[in-house]
């Protein structure tokens, strides 16, 4: 009769061959400096949005305006005149031939 080898392949070195239970501690992943360095500068280099402090519904708005403008969609959807004032005068939007147009800051703040 052949006996039943006593290792189990599978098993690790923490892992007794009679399959009582071993009790691991959780691992705890921490940062290493490099990453802590690189997400703070991601965090402080990003400047804040130009509609973050405004209130949700008129952030909303802006947004779409500038989703419409980017997309020339101006004359299916003209976007409120004191909108743009605003998408302008906060220089998001500049008129070009009396189209609005996207500025790069404009292209930023949908980003």
């Amino acid at each position: 009769m052949v006996e039943p080898s006593q290792t189990n392949p599978i098993a690790t070195k923490n892992t007794p061959v009679d399959g009582s239970a071993v009790k691991l501690e959780p691992a705890v992943a921490t940062p290493s400096p490099e990453v802590e360095r690189e997400h703070e500068a991601a965090t402080t280099s990003q400047p804040l949005s130009p509609l973050a402090g405004m209130d949700l519904d008129t952030a909303i708005r802006f947004r779409w305006a500038l989703r419409d403008i980017k997309a020339k969609r101006t004359k299916l959807t003209p976007p409120n005149p004191d909108d743009l004032k605003t998408l302008i005068e906060m220089g998001l939007v500049e008129m070009r031939d009396d189209v609005p147009v996207l500025t790069n800051e404009g292209h930023r703040a949908l980003d």
